[in-house]
């Protein structure tokens, strides 16, 4: 079968973006060419993929959005594609890989009236809704249960047309057998001193991750058992206002943002606590690959993935409402108590019983079977 995959712009190091690579993968092993519409693409292209990068109109983000979705429609009329599958909202979609949260409700929550009358508001509601408005026929993978009450609640969706996958972190980032041999030799090249304590951020977008919120903590922590801690922070973002709020706090020395970087797996096994602030998130895949390697986490209950570290008992999940008071004082306390090894303990033999790594596997399933009803019908 020929699928075509419509992407907005692809990085290796995006949540999204990886998992629509894997999605893709498992369609090729399944003997699907597959064909991706871009408008970027960053680093080497999988083999015996089909990639078609669109030149777009626009200066902003949600004008660009916009273009590449009119494009779309024009590009792949009468290609014979068999699905038309989207990681980003878009009007004609067989399937919407749903990723993001859902931006009308954000909106509602943080914005006054006069900001809906802007282009930008314009622009990325008419695209959700072109996915979510009801008598659509775009079928939508889910991969937050709390995000379908979501749409549903803004736009009054279908429930049948919902479709929740599991999670699906990559294997790899399971604790191997020689997980502390790692983490010894992971720290050595970090210049760590046994008793140094890593506290550790994935994630690109840091504004929304929360590293604001992190950094402050970092700060908040009593001198003796702050002068042994490290943040480190791996992800894709904007550093400057950053660096500068930890020069201010003092602490501009124990901050250490590396940028994306394909040695997370080792970093999760070195690390003592993974830090997730964020202020709004789908998902948190960071989260699962945390509990894989045995790390505990400190999160709050903003994150679509958080309920697996309360299943787990592998960390702390604070309230959705977040008091930066509360937080240093739970960072604290994680870091000086025993509960911290148990909690890490914890979350790897979860991770190695529990269903969190099929999501590619149900997203080809549910591919083909949209697709098998499309030829019927």
């Amino acid at each position: 079968m020929k699928l075509a995959f419509c992407l907005l712009n692809y990085f290796p190091y995006g949540g999204l973006q990886r998992d629509f690579l894997r999605i893709a993968r498992e369609c090729m092993r399944r003997g699907h060419e597959v064909h991706v519409y871009t408008t970027r693409w960053e680093g080497e292209v999988e083999p015996g993929l089909h990639l078609h990068v669109l030149k777009v109109n626009g200066v902003t983000n949600h004008a660009r959005a916009r273009s590449f979705s009119d494009q779309m429609r024009e590009t792949i009329a009468g290609e014979g594609f068999g699905l038309v599958i989207g990681f980003n909202k878009m009007p004609h979609l067989d399937l919407y890989y749903a990723a993001d949260v859902c931006y009308q409700e954000r909106m509602r929550a943080t914005r006054g009236f006069w900001y809906r009358l802007t282009p930008r508001y314009r622009a990325w509601s008419s695209l959700e809704s072109a996915v979510f408005a009801p008598g659509t026929k775009t079928g939508i993978l889910l991969i937050s249960a709390i995000q379908q009450q979501a749409y549903a609640a803004c736009y009054g969706t279908e429930a049948a047309r919902f479709h929740l996958l599991p999670p699906g972190i990559n294997r790899d980032r399971l604790a191997p057998d020689n997980a502390t041999v790692v983490r010894v030799e992971q720290r050595r090249v970090l210049g760590l001193a046994d008793d140094d304590l890593l506290l550790l951020m994935v994630g690109s977008g840091f504004r929304t991750k929360g590293l604001n919120r992190a950094i402050a903590s970092l700060a908040a922590l009593p001198a003796e058992l702050k002068k042994r801690c490290h943040l480190y922070v791996i992800g894709k973002g904007d550093v400057g206002p950053f660096t500068r709020q930890a020069s201010k706090l003092g602490v501009v020395g124990q901050v250490h943002i590396i940028g994306p970087s394909d040695d997370v797996p080792q970093f999760l096994l070195a690390a003592d606590l993974l830090l997730h602030p964020s202020y709004h998130e789908n998902t948190g895949t960071v989260l699962l690959e945390a509990l894989a390697a045995g790390l505990p986490v400190l999160t709050t209950a903003v994150c679509g993935y958080a309920h697996y570290v309360s299943d787990a008992a592998a960390g702390i999940v604070l309230p959705q409402e977040f008091s930066q008071s509360t937080w240093n004082q739970a960072l604290e306390n994680m870091l000086i108590s025993a509960d911290r090894v148990h909690a890490g303990r914890n979350g790897l033999q979860f991770a190695r019983t529990a269903d969190i790594y099929s999501m590619p596997e149900h997203a080809a399933d549910l591919i083909e079977q949209r697709a098998s009803q499309r030829v019927i019908s």
